[in-house]
Parts: C-alpha cells; structure tokens; sequence
C-alpha cells in the first residue's frame, strides 16, 4: 500500500517546495547573496545606491514638489536594472510631456502612494499612467520599491507568475492591469517566504523574488 504523505503548507503556499528551493540555492551560493559568486549580479543591480537615493528623492518634502517628484520618478525608472529597456523611453516621453497640472497629479498620487493613503496612492498612479498605456507593473513598483526595499515589492510580470507556480500559491491570480488586491496578496507572499529562508536570501524583497526566479 501506497501512503500518500501531505505536502507542508504555509499561509497558502507549498513550504516543502520552498524549502527545496532553499537547500538549492545555498548549495550553490552558502552565503547567500552575500556570496562572492553572487558579486556580479550586486554590482549590477547596485539596489543600495538606488535606494539611498529614492529615499531622498521620494522624502515627504520633495513628494509635496511636483517639478523635483517627476524629475525624481524619471531617473529612477531610467537608472533601475530591473526594467525593461523597452519600458525606458515610453515613460521619459510621459514625463516630457507632463504639464505643470499633470506633475501636481502624480506628485499627489506618489505623494499618498508612499506618505498617505496607500491604496488611493496606487489607484491614482495607475489611472495617470493608464491613458499613455504606462500602467505596468513594473513601472508601478519601482518607485516604492527602492524607497522601502524590506516593505515594498518590486512586480516583475514573468518572476511574479513563475513563483506562484512554484510555490503552488492558492487565490492569487495574477492580471496584467496592477491592482491594489494583487500587489496586497504577493507582498503577504514573499512575507511569509522571508520567515521560512535564511536572512541572507532576503537583503531586499528584490533579492528575495529573485532567490525564487533563480529556482525556476
């Protein structure tokens, strides 16, 4: 007779499958990515001096200044590895273009998005983005994401559909168009993926995402 041993379940995804994943990664990198092998893809990201300067740029002060705010979300998506090269000029465009009524909108949008109410902050930005088909997930995360690396998740289309496959995470369906509930629902994720993995796995929520990509 067979006996059919039940896979460990963790919030709503599969731990066995993470903690394979883990034992994985570690064999390949022991210190994670802290490891020597793993300097390259440091350098290249270089997320600590994309965040030191989000910070300053994305502070309560400069989000309350429309003409500092867009020059500051411009250089990000421009400087950010993590976007699309494909996704660059579009938004430079976009920025280009704003007039002084439409930077006072994204200044306010940002301005909740990081400061105020969080959602409506969201919501917003993806309604300013929508016409110029700018509302990608990319784009809508980046910003938040250097400026709260260890709160704030970076979306990427591709890794965030291929870490719900692999972890078999239930009720989360992924949309192209960012939502407020989605953006919720893989922040509790990769939540409970930082209890289970060693901190080395997770200097920033990037890093953690990308921990899970590399398993793919």
């Amino acid at each position: 007779m067979v006996i059919q041993v039940p896979q460990a379940r963790g919030a709503n995804m599969n731990l066995d499958k993470l903690h394979e994943a883990q034992a994985s990664f570690l064999m390949r990198y022991p210190d994670g990515f802290n490891d020597p092998a793993m300097a390259t893809i440091r350098k290249k990201h270089n997320v600590n001096k994309m965040v030191e300067f989000s910070r300053e740029a994305l502070s309560k002060t400069n989000c309350q200044r429309p003409e500092a705010l867009a020059d500051a979300m411009l250089k990000i998506v421009s400087r950010s590895s993590m976007l699309s090269r494909f996704e660059k000029p579009p938004f430079q465009r976009f920025i280009d273009g704003l007039d002084s009524d439409g930077k006072v909108l994204l200044a306010r949008a940002m301005y909740d998005r990081l400061h105020g109410k969080k959602k409506q902050g969201f919501e917003r930005l993806v309604d300013i983005l929508g016409p110029f088909k700018l509302a990608k997930w990319a784009i809508v995360s980046a910003a938040p994401f250097y400026y709260a690396p260890t709160r704030e998740v970076f979306v990427k289309p591709n890794t965030v559909k291929g870490i719900i496959k692999l972890l078999e995470v239930e009720d989360l369906c992924y949309g192209s168009r960012p939502t407020w509930a989605f953006y919720q629902g893989y922040k509790k994720v990769l939540e409970s993926v930082r209890k289970e993995v060693e901190p080395s796995l997770a200097p920033n929520n990037a890093a953690l995402s990308g921990f899970l990509m590399m398993q793919l």
